[in-house]
C-alpha cells in the first residue's frame, strides 16, 4: 500500500473528497517526520512508537567485491508495534 491507496482508503472511510483527505495524510506524516528530526518519539495509542536512534559506525563488507566498507554512524527511524497491533497481526 501506498500514499495513494492511504488517502484513497481514509477517502473512502470517511466519505469525504481525496483533495480534503490528501493534505490531511501528508500533515500527519510531516508532523511525525518533524518530531523523529527533533529527536522525540512519536506514540499512537494502538498502533505503535515511531523514535530515532543513533546507530553507531560499523565495518560493512560489499557482497560484490568483497571490500570492508566503513559505514558512518547516523541516525535512523524506529518503528516498535502496539501490543493491539501485534495481536491483530497474529503475534
Amino acid at each position: 500500500m501506498n500514499k495513494r491507496d492511504v488517502v484513497d482508503a481514509v477517502a473512502s472511510r470517511l466519505g469525504r473528497p481525496k483533495t480534503e483527505v490528501a493534505p490531511a495524510v501528508d500533515a500527519v506524516f510531516a508532523v511525525i517526520t518533524e518530531a523523529l528530526v527533533n529527536g522525540e518519539k512519536t506514540a499512537i495509542s494502538g498502533f505503535g512508537i515511531f523514535d530515532a536512534r543513533r546507530v553507531a559506525e560499523r565495518t560493512a563488507r560489499n557482497p560484490r567485491t568483497g571490500e570492508s566498507v566503513l559505514v558512518p554512524a547516523h541516525m535512523a527511524a524506529k518503528f516498535k508495534a502496539s501490543r493491539n497491533l501485534r495481536e491483530a497481526l497474529g503475534h
